[in-house]
């Protein structure tokens, strides 16, 4: 059995201040082939679907797809705001190398 992603709870709140869980949305987190290091993070608002790993706190839904859920195992979900702007980012263990966008890995 694989680690599932653990979400903060500065992930949580931001996803409550934008209301999603009250537009029925979640965060959906999908790992994707391509950008410049090989894999790429996916990050947008969705619906759950029926074989999701769903993770909640605070009322809100973070969700991953069982194809994406082994490139996720271990990794932290967080929320950050910086003078370059607010993002939710993935620090993830199973990354062997990133490139400075900070959305494209390799493993």
């Amino acid at each position: 059995m694989q680690i599932p992603p653990n979400v903060t709870d500065r992930a949580f709140a931001r996803l409550s201040e934008i209301g999603a869980g009250a537009e029925g949305k979640a965060l959906r987190v999908a790992v994707e082939g391509g950008g410049c290091s090989g894999f790429q993070y996916n990050i947008d608002l969705d619906e759950p679907k029926a074989d999701d790993l769903v993770l909640e706190g605070q009322g809100e839904k973070v969700v991953v797809d069982a194809v994406s859920l082994p490139f996720l195992a271990g990794a932290k979900i967080d929320f950050t705001e910086e003078l370059i702007g607010a993002r939710f980012v993935i620090d993830n263990p199973n990354a062997t190398s990133s490139c400075g966008c900070g959305t494209s890995f390799s493993i």
